[in-house]
């Protein structure tokens, strides 16, 4: 486990070492590891938020939440490996009768090696130097180098010295987990040969400048990237009249919880036109106060967005204002509204991702425009549905589900479960691959398949061995077998 103290080359030359060993390391030992470190992490917490307080302003209460979450998530992968199935373990007896005759085969996945990991500025625990990319990874038994992120780089170095300490006290081979910083770092660490894959939480220029130099390598490498989100909203005449003050307040506080800084933030929100709902959000969303932003970059950006979105004719502002130095005041929320056939007039403008405490509310006239205009919304990480019972939506929820990774048919998208069902990803550029970087599976984008031809038992792996001495899950000749 080290540090920044070496060169870039002699960390990655460290994890290749350590790769080795923990690749060969039993699921229960990389288990131990990650144990370790959430309890390291639980032990430190007080100090550890004291420190996010004072480098991001997102608050006590959410950052000791956070905490929590991120050695939930540690925990959880220790599950995951213990239980087995994650091995994907595949035989297929030998059958000389068949015509060709086939051979054993035995599959199974394993770790794909060294991992670069960048840390997000919004989630300064949960998706930065212990967060889920870093602890799926080490699951398998990849080393991971991470690039902290300069919004909270103190924080970074702390945990980092925290991670280390029980990785080291856990009996992990050095080089398993190291920190670096600085762009020019970070650029040359997705170059570096020894790096097998690369996981980033960020904005979308930065995610496909990194994406682009990741896959322009002479041996190009997987980049799991979650760059922006819209995460459309629909909302049906029957709900809202139904419950439209209950929507409206439940709008309200997703799209402000915490600055409006989540990657699930509801972006745009769908109503038939004419319902007078946007007074409601409007009554709703007026007494939401400013909160300081996690980057001067970043507040900055949204006072650009908020001022790009109300230059366009048929844009009104139904609550807030644009005229806002979010950099010097804090960011209060706005709201917005036009039609969705202004969006398809404008959709390079008017669907963009502005980053902060902001919604769109789009009127459409019928189905027809609402699936017109839903056509024109980028991938996203979720899309949601608030409808009545009885109504007819098969068509819109496979609309919706072409658009996101999750779709939410009840509450607001803000707020991610890690269990084993989650899938937090979707279409470009929501993220650039198919997997989640949330939850149980987010281990497979660490792992590749190996198959194994009539080879010798004492070579295997233990669970492609006949006794199955793991007792995990597998698939034997087509077969589904649980321990």
């Amino acid at each position: 486990m080290t540090t920044a103290t070496l060169s870039l080359p002699e960390l990655t030359a460290a994890a290749t070492e350590a790769a080795r060993t923990s690749a060969s390391a039993t699921d229960a030992e990389r288990a131990g590891w990650l144990n370790a470190v959430a309890d390291a992490l639980d032990a430190n917490a007080a100090e550890l938020v004291d420190i996010a307080d004072a480098e991001t302003s997102l608050g006590v209460p959410r950052l000791t939440g956070e905490v929590a979450r991120t050695t939930g998530q540690l925990r959880l992968f220790a599950r995951v490996i213990t239980e087995g199935s994650y091995l994907e373990a595949i035989i297929d007896h030998a059958d000389p009768s068949a015509t060709p005759p086939k051979p054993d085969l035995r599959r199974i996945l394993k770790p794909i090696g060294p991992v670069a990991v960048f840390s997000a500025s919004n989630f300064p625990f949960a998706f930065s130097v212990a967060g889920g990319d870093t602890a799926s990874a080490l699951a398998v038994g990849c080393p991971v180098i991470v690039k902290a992120h300069s919004g909270h780089l103190r924080l970074s170095e702390r945990t980092a010295e925290i991670v280390s300490g029980a990785l080291r006290g856990a009996g992990a081979p050095e080089g398993l987990f190291a920190l670096v910083s600085g762009r020019e770092v970070g650029t040359a660490l997705v170059q570096d040969p020894a790096i097998k894959a690369v996981g980033f939480t960020g904005s979308i220029p930065g995610g496909r400048a990194l994406f682009d130099l990741a896959t322009a390598r002479p041996d190009p490498i997987p980049f799991y990237g979650e760059l922006g989100s819209l995460n459309p909203v629909v909302i049906t005449g029957a709900a809202l009249q139904a419950r439209s003050s209950e929507l409206a307040a439940g709008l309200a506080g997703s799209f402000t919880l915490g600055a409006g800084q989540f990657c699930t933030n509801p972006g745009v929100v769908f109503i038939p036109a004419g319902t007078g709902f946007a007074a409601h959000v409007a009554e709703a969303s007026k007494d939401k106060p400013a909160h300081g932003m996690l980057t001067s970059r970043i507040a900055e950006a949204y006072s650009d967005g908020l001022r790009s979105f109300a230059s366009v004719d048929g844009v009104d502002v139904v609550c807030g204002t644009v005229d806002q130095d979010a950099a010097a005041n804090g960011a209060a929320p706005v709201v917005f509204s036009t039609t969705a056939a202004k969006v398809l007039e404008r959709p390079e403008q008017l669907l963009e991702e502005c980053f902060g405490p902001t919604t769109m509310l789009i009127e459409y006239a019928d189905q027809e425009e609402l699936s017109a205009v839903l056509a024109k919304v980028p991938g996203s990480l979720t899309a949601t549905l608030h409808s009545e019972r009885g109504e007819d939506v098969a068509a819109l929820v496979e609309q919706l589900s072409g658009l996101a990774g999750r779709v939410l048919f009840e509450g607001w998208p803000t707020g991610v479960a890690v269990n084993w069902a989650q899938q937090h990803g979707g279409p470009y550029p929501a993220t650039t691959s198919l997997f989640t970087s949330v939850g149980a599976t987010a281990v497979r984008r660490f792992q590749r398949p190996v198959a194994y031809q009539d080879a010798p038992e004492e070579v295997l792996h233990p669970a492609l061995r006949e006794a199955n001495p793991l007792r995990v899950p597998r698939r034997v000749d087509g077969e589904l077998q649980l321990p």
